[in-house]
């Protein structure tokens, strides 16, 4: 028996900009579920339970049970929009996930051992070049978040990738090279490390 947190979901008999209006003026949230090589399925969802399943965190790394008139699927939010000004869901893209499937994933980084780390001793500051690395993780075990100790590390010390230890199966989707993910800069930061996290960020692009 699955252990996927469920959403309960109806379906949806029309789609388009006015039924989407429509099913929101109902409480609900238009939906739809596509994927693992089967038609998409247009759905809805209760908005203030979609709410709420939202506000408990990593709703885009959670592979949820659909459950549309009893019937069943398991999916991960790929796609959610929010209302530009009210920061609401107005729609939510679910993609299927197949039984040994694989998924590309943001997970977030962690720094363990701060007061053990002698540049942040001396003054010197911790540089995040990526608080998230993408990845291609097992569709049955996304990894919460990608731990690293800063001990032993002095100013101008960087921390690669190779810094970690991956999850089993999991690989990052950057594997031309072994990238910086922080760096313990001089007080106030190096002009070095902020290259160094635009160029990231161009990377990411």
């Amino acid at each position: 028996m699955s252990n996927a947190p469920i959403i309960v979901a109806e379906p949806r008999e029309r789609v388009g900009k006015g039924a989407a209006r429509a099913t929101r003026r109902e409480g609900k949230v238009p939906a739809v579920i596509y994927g693992d090589k089967k038609p998409p399925v247009a759905i809805k969802v209760n908005y203030n339970e979609l709410l709420k399943t939202i506000h408990r965190g990593g709703f885009m790394k959670t592979i949820f049970e659909i459950d549309v008139n009893g019937e069943k699927t398991q999916a991960i939010a790929r796609d959610l929009q929010l209302d530009p000004v009210k920061d609401l869901p107005l729609h939510v893209d679910f993609l299927r996930v197949g039984k040994g499937s694989k998924l590309t994933v943001m997970v977030p980084v962690e720094f363990t051992d701060e007061d053990e780390c002698p540049g942040l001793r001396r003054g010197g500051a911790l540089n995040i070049v990526r608080h998230e690395v993408e990845m291609e993780v097992p569709s049955s075990a996304i990894p919460e978040k990608l731990t690293v100790s800063l001990k032993g590390l002095d100013i101008g010390d960087s921390l690669h990738i190779s810094a970690f230890t991956l999850p089993k199966d999991c690989t990052p989707t950057i594997r031309d090279r072994d990238f910086t993910v922080a760096t313990i800069a001089g007080a106030g930061g190096s002009e070095a490390a902020q290259e160094e996290a635009a160029e990231a960020e161009g990377e990411e692009e």
